[in-house]
């Protein structure tokens, strides 16, 4: 028990011993509390698991993994015509000695690329100081072309109008591509907005990474079927982009259970997630979720509930989101003298505005800033341990990346996140102390590399995540970076480390079980915590393996089953010789 919690328990004390006669009622508070203190360090070990930032901690973990599967991040390739870039001939006859290259056209100061792309990356392949003749001249238009294709230009033309090339000077026209119109196949079927999806107008310059963040905006709902054709215009620089939209049911529903909950609080939980898609017709998602324990784990009355709402609209490249949750636990605990109650309840909110940054054909970077608050609180009997009463505020800044490379897929993010005393923040448990603060300054980063490969023709799939966390101050718990769970080292089931920094890997080979939906996985994780809150931990890092199968069925029916097992973890550390762990999810 940390000795702060102890400066709170005084009056628990008192109000604990209050119920009993007889002389202990003249003790002094003193008395009361060290008497109270024994009763609950005398407690069968059993009944000992008292759930606090652990218990929040799990919460959050949980809630991150619901957003995930809730909110679909679709990505949009559109493949590009590849042709094979020629090389210049080495001679030609008749043929002009090029000495500079000269551009006409619109708005040319967006397509500056354009002479590095056509000069190639061979310095002796070069258009510059060549003698070209017709030959030449069209491999000079192929490359330009080919350069604008894989920009993403793809109807915008260059052309070389007659001309006199005595002077070494050839003169390329540029026709840039535009939008003549923005529009529905169906205009009475469409139910959604074009304005807010798509960040093209009619008029500008037609580029297919901006249909690409179309699809994007469309498809984030899950019941959107979306297709955009680029259809001739009135003039052969002008085309019409012609959106296919069709929305299958708008509300949708699911329900969840599964064993990620703690013996403490109940180890089976449910969920029921209602969602409505295209709420308001502006391509919005909005979803509700509520869980439930469903019982199972210690012994005695225990149990949990969570709620969690989000709203999101897309603008373009821009994303605009909120997500309210809220969770609170109970646990009746084996005193000394009668049980005891033990509650808790946390409050978080979260607004987070991104944009998209670039995007090309093979890679995207997004920005995203967000405010926050989070509050939690603990009784014991109904009394407040005013000591572990928490309420932070601040905001948080960062930068994800998306890299395709062949196949495979990396995934990397960096965040800034700061605690700023705002929306009434209190100071931290220990902020006198050193031992955290409200105005927290926390550094994370993460990357996800997923590269499916075969063996003897038997595909394969590795996915590999990693996770850090750097504490430029010292942190309350809540704040600090954990480890052991099914979320972060498998293998551990109520047992873990937590301290002001850390890191970890999780590494999976997944084998897809012939032309079925479903696949076996084995899993090799392994974690580190430090700092200085650290050093009072029996160890500081953990390592676990698991085997377990996924899959749908039905269609409507995703699972997941597997089986862990710590491989690395500190002396004393109790946990079981093997954890066994299960989720199920029925989408209606």
């Amino acid at each position: 028990m940390n000795w702060l919690h102890i400066l709170s328990v005084s009056g628990l004390a008192k109000k604990v011993f209050s119920k009993f006669n007889g002389p202990i009622l003249l003790l002094n508070g003193r008395v009361f509390t060290a008497i109270f203190l024994a009763s609950v360090w005398c407690m069968p070990v059993q009944a000992q698991n008292i759930p606090s930032d652990t218990s929040f901690r799990l919460q959050q973990e949980r809630e991150r993994a619901l957003q995930e599967r809730l909110e679909t991040q679709p990505d949009v390739r559109l493949p590009a015509p590849q042709e094979t870039v020629s090389r210049f001939p080495s001679e030609e006859s008749p043929c002009f000695l090029i000495q500079t290259l000269e551009w006409q056209g619109e708005e040319l100061q967006r397509f500056g690329w354009l002479e590095a792309a056509i000069a190639d990356s061979d310095a002796q392949d070069t258009p510059i100081g060549r003698c070209l003749g017709t030959q030449g001249i069209n491999v000079l238009l192929e490359r330009a072309q080919n350069a604008l294709i894989e920009r993403g230009y793809v109807t915008s033309r260059v052309l070389v109008e007659p001309q006199d090339l005595s002077d070494g000077t050839l003169t390329i026209t540029l026709l840039p591509g535009r939008i003549a119109s923005l529009r529905t196949s169906d205009t009475e079927r469409s139910h959604t907005s074009l304005r807010n999806a798509v960040p093209a107008r009619p008029g500008d310059i037609l580029n297919l990474r901006d249909i690409e963040q179309a699809l994007e905006n469309f498809q984030r709902l899950p019941s959107a079927d979306v297709d955009i054709q680029i259809a001739p215009g009135d003039t052969p620089s002008d085309s019409d982009l012609v959106v296919d939209y069709r929305q299958g049911r708008a509300l949708r529903s699911s329900w969840s259970v599964d064993d990620s909950g703690s013996d403490a609080t109940g180890r089976y939980l449910s969920g029921v997630n209602v969602a409505y898609d295209n709420l308001l017709g502006i391509n919005d998602l909005f979803y509700v979720h509520l869980g439930k324990d469903l019982g199972g784990g210690d012994a005695g009355a225990r149990g949990n509930r969570s709620r969690t709402v989000h709203y999101s609209v897309p603008w373009g490249y821009w994303s605009l989101g909120a997500t309210y949750s809220d969770y609170d636990y109970h646990q009746t605990v084996a005193g000394a003298f009668e049980d005891i109650v033990y509650e808790g309840a946390s409050h978080n909110i979260k607004a987070t505005l991104s944009r998209v940054l670039h995007r090309g054909a093979t890679r995207k970077t997004t920005a995203s800033l967000s405010g926050f608050q989070n509050r939690s609180s603990t009784h014991i009997d109904g009394e407040e341990i005013q000591v572990q009463r928490r309420r932070v505020g601040g905001w948080e800044a960062g930068v994800e990346h998306r890299e395709f490379l062949g196949r495979a897929t990396l995934d990397a993010g960096l965040f800034y996140q700061r605690g700023t005393g705002a929306f009434g923040a209190l100071p931290a448990p220990g902020e006198e102390f050193g031992e955290g603060t409200s105005r927290f300054k926390i550094l994370t980063a993460h990357a996800e590399l997923n590269v499916p490969f075969a063996i003897d023709d038997q595909p394969l799939r590795y996915l590999g995540q990693w996770h850090l966390q750097r504490n430029l101050t010292p942190l309350a718990p809540l704040e600090r970076f954990s480890i052991g769970s099914r979320y972060t080292v498998r293998g551990f089931d109520d047992a873990g480390l937590s301290a002001d920094r850390g890191w970890l890997t999780r590494n999976e080979i997944e084998m897809p079980l012939g032309e079925s939906s479903q696949a076996l996985y084995v899993g090799l994780d392994y974690g580190r915590v430090g700092g200085q809150s650290s050093d009072w931990l029996l160890g500081k890092a953990l390592g676990g393996v698991a085997l377990g199968m996924r899959g749908n069925l039905l269609r409507f029916v995703n699972y997941d089953v597997f089986v862990a097992t710590p491989i690395h973890k500190p002396a004393g550390l109790g946990t079981d010789s093997h954890d066994i762990g299960f989720s199920l999810n029925l989408a209606f």
